[in-house]
């Protein structure tokens, strides 16, 4: 199946998808948002990071920043952060792709930048691993590998796109297609995670979890009262 151009979701949503399915529902079927401390810093370093027009070489490293992303067998549209070209060695076996102002073949590598650490599951490999789905479809070339920097480290993490991962990618951004086109938004479920969320002033899921007994007693007195009438 291809999604068509106007079906494609934000790419950057996967993250927040595996993160919190309530979370993506509210950021990208309600169109809700809360900046937090955490947010504003991300926020930062992306933009310094997402020059459209930078373009760099070292030795036989390309780098190019802001890289438009598409997948139409995802359904998704993004940018990358910075793809890195990596030139082909010669006599390799390998099918790069060409550049127009470049000679030989070269090796796509996508890097995302992370303001923090690594996290304590695959959010962040969901998000790039869905990068190079997208640069594979684009180019018809296989990106085996990327990294992701993480600035409270000052380092990057490399990262394989093995067949588990890419299988996950594929699961999840069938399940966004299908909340996303039901316009239906999970209901909120409270756990550790919820401390950190910068939507939790308008998700408040202690609020939504303690009123539910409630509502529930009250529509079932109502009940009650209408048999008794």
């Amino acid at each position: 199946m291809e999604y068509t151009e106007e079906q494609l979701l934000s790419l950057s949503g996967i993250q927040h998808y595996a993160f919190c399915e309530r979370q993506w529902a509210l950021i990208h079927v309600e169109q809700q948002w809360l900046e937090s401390v955490l947010t504003y810093e991300g926020r930062q370093i992306h933009q310094r990071v997402d020059d459209v027009y930078f373009q760099e070489s070292r030795g036989d490293v390309l780098i190019r920043r802001a890289v438009p992303l598409v997948s139409y067998t995802l359904g998704t549209y993004g940018v990358a952060d910075v793809v890195e070209y990596h030139r082909s060695e010669s006599g390799s076996s390998k099918q790069g792709v060409t550049l127009s102002d470049r000679d030989g073949e070269w090796f796509p590598f996508p890097v995302e930048y992370k303001r923090g650490k690594p996290k304590p599951s695959d959010w962040d490999e969901l998000q790039l691993c869905a990068q190079a789905m997208c640069l594979e479809e684009m180019l018809g070339v296989i990106v085996p590998e990327g990294a992701i920097f993480y600035k409270e480290w000052e380092r990057r993490i490399s990262v394989p796109f093995h067949e588990s991962l890419r299988e996950r990618v594929q699961s999840l951004f069938e399940n966004m297609h299908q909340l996303f086109h039901e316009g239906s938004t999970p209901v909120a479920k409270y756990n550790s995670k919820c401390r950190n969320c910068s939507l939790a002033d308008i998700c408040v899921p202690k609020l939504k979890r303690s009123v539910k007994p409630y509502l529930n007693q009250l529509l079932a007195d109502e009940g009650e009262g209408e048999e008794d009438e």
